[in-house]
């Protein structure tokens, strides 16, 4: 009797979802409203309807939308012993950085941080050449589109590619994680906000914030004047100063703050990066 039931409602679904593409769309915006009706009449929900409009725009965005600025690059210079670069690596905690010569400009290729590891186990080596441990880089255009670049990812087994401008200059750096966090939103791993933490201090002078940071938790820590008599969360004060629901990547300014958004669905705000401006 169950699995009469089961196959029943299975049925009643896929006839609700085969009615709501009966008109078939004629361009990417008619297919996103019936996506989107379809997430009101609650055959997807909030989270499906985020991803698939998320797979769906990745190819109106370019590699120099969501890069990491040159700027805020992290880097390791191929004349310096590990002495000297290992506690900056501690520190940044990530598991890839660009190996440069004389410049930015001069990317002679990726450390992996594990391959560091028999390094530390072992001590310093005394004939240490940090050429014997990297990778080859991979060089992107600004303007490769990130569907482009995502392919190109998974054909290549490549996770970082070194961004260049229209000078053969170094603009940045852009990773497989940015790229899939374009269609299923910020991927948190055991280095971001923690759960009962609201800021999180970046290396570069940046912050994270989550969305739901009281605004009075927000002036304590960076010296601000911010109202909470209209809103109780950075969230809420950073949805008034948009006078719309932002979506990835779009930035505004607020009383000296840069706050450019990361994370967000159909209904609130979730992370934020923050940068000061007035310094």
């Amino acid at each position: 009797m169950s699995e009469d039931r089961s196959s029943t409602e299975q049925k009643s679904w896929f006839n609700r979802l085969t009615q709501a593409f009966a008109h078939e769309p004629k361009n990417r915006q008619e297919l996103l409203e019936v996506l989107r009706e379809a997430h009101q009449n609650k055959l997807l929900d909030s989270e499906a309807l985020a991803i698939v409009e998320g797979a769906i725009q990745v190819a109106d965005l370019q590699v120099r939308d969501i890069m990491v600025p040159r700027s805020q690059m992290m880097s390791v210079k191929a004349n310096q012993s590990p002495r000297e670069f290992l506690p900056a690596i501690i520190e940044a905690a990530h598991s890839r950085y660009p190996v440069v010569g004389e410049s930015l400009d001069d990317v002679v290729g990726i450390l992996l941080a594990k391959d560091l590891l028999p390094l530390i186990l072992q001590g310093e080596q005394a004939n240490f050449n940090i050429k014997d441990l990297l990778r080859p880089a991979t060089f992107v255009p600004e303007s490769k589109r990130l569907n482009v670049l995502l392919r190109e990812f998974r054909a290549n087994h490549n996770h970082m590619a070194v961004v260049i401008d229209e000078y053969g200059g170094v603009a940045g750096l852009v990773t497989i994680e940015d790229v899939l966090e374009q269609i299923v939103g910020d991927i948190e791993d055991e280095h971001d906000v923690e759960e009962d933490s609201y800021i999180k201090p970046l290396p570069s002078g940046d912050f994270l914030i989550k969305a739901l940071t009281p605004i009075d938790s927000f002036n304590e820590s960076f010296g601000s004047q911010f109202s909470d008599d209209e809103f109780d969360t950075v969230g809420g004060l950073v949805m008034s100063a948009f006078g719309h629901l932002p979506k990835r990547n779009e930035v505004t300014e607020i009383g000296g703050f840069r706050f450019r958004v990361l994370n967000a669905d159909s209904r609130r705000l979730h992370l934020l990066r923050l940068t000061p401006v007035s310094r």
